[in-house]
């Protein structure tokens, strides 16, 4: 049953990768949610709606949390959901950039048991399905083997590195950046980053697939105080996210706390 939930994710995911190309760079309507949310575009509403349809109609008894679906409370009353972005680095997306993707993930009981997460502009497919690894363009990868802290390269916005943040003190680590949370998880997935992290309340559509992605990778996925990750809650939020390998992730949880 995951494996063909699997295909179900990675197909639509590749849909959702021709749909956000034929916009791309096309000079696509725009605004900003309200709340002070961010941008929108059609593309995401688009792709939303694509999700939503070709998803349901396979899997009707599975719940529904995406980022452009206004949110209600009947999901609360299935055992598995969908989460999904239909665009995650919206951002990047109106920029022209090419960092942005879909993300894709079923979860059941809190806990999500496959994922996507495709990068159309790189031909990036990373996928995975509980404890059965994780892989890109099928083929398997793994978290970074470094072990000490000190000179980590971590992918992080430069509002996780505020003193108020760190009361043992912040890590002499490397920062670096990309727009999408999803594809940030990816990296770590892939050994490409030692490790990511964001401090701020975090929607589970933008982590989902990304944690189960690099925990299948070998590495951790925690919340800022090393939680486990609960998926499918009331509110739809995690306490922030920190991802690593074991050493990295132990690293900076020390400066955390």
């Amino acid at each position: 049953m995951l494996d063909n939930d699997l295909k179900l994710i990675e197909e639509a995911a590749r849909e959702a990768g021709r749909i956000a190309k034929r916009y791309f760079k096309s000079g696509l309507k725009t605004w900003d949610k309200a709340n002070n949310e961010g941008p929108v575009t059609q593309a995401d509403l688009d792709i939303d709606h694509m999700l939503r349809r070709h998803l349901l109609s396979a899997r009707s008894n599975y719940g529904w949390l995406s980022e452009e679906t206004e949110d209600t409370k009947n999901r609360l009353l299935t055992d598995i959901v969908f989460i999904v972005d239909p665009i995650d680095g919206t951002r990047s997306f109106i920029n022209g950039a090419l960092h942005w993707g879909h993300s894709l993930a079923i979860a059941k009981d809190g806990r999500v048991q496959v994922a996507a997460v495709f990068i159309p502009m790189l031909d990036l497919m990373f996928t995975a399905v509980l404890n059965g690894g994780a892989f890109l363009n099928n083929q398997p990868i793994s978290v970074s083997k470094r072990q000490k802290i000190e000179g980590a390269d971590i992918l992080s916005s430069k509002a996780n590195l505020g003193d108020e943040f760190w009361p043992s003190g912040l890590p002499k680590i490397k920062r670096s950046f990309r727009s999408s949370i999803a594809y940030r998880l990816c990296l770590v997935a892939n050994g490409e980053f030692d490790g990511m992290l964001t401090l701020r309340p975090t929607w589970e559509w933008d982590v989902a697939a990304g944690s189960l992605i690099a925990s299948e990778a070998g590495g951790l996925a925690t919340d800022q105080n090393g939680q486990e990750l609960v998926f499918n809650s009331p509110i739809g939020q995690l306490n922030g996210i920190v991802s690593s390998n074991p050493c990295i992730h132990a690293g900076l949880m020390n400066g955390l706390r």
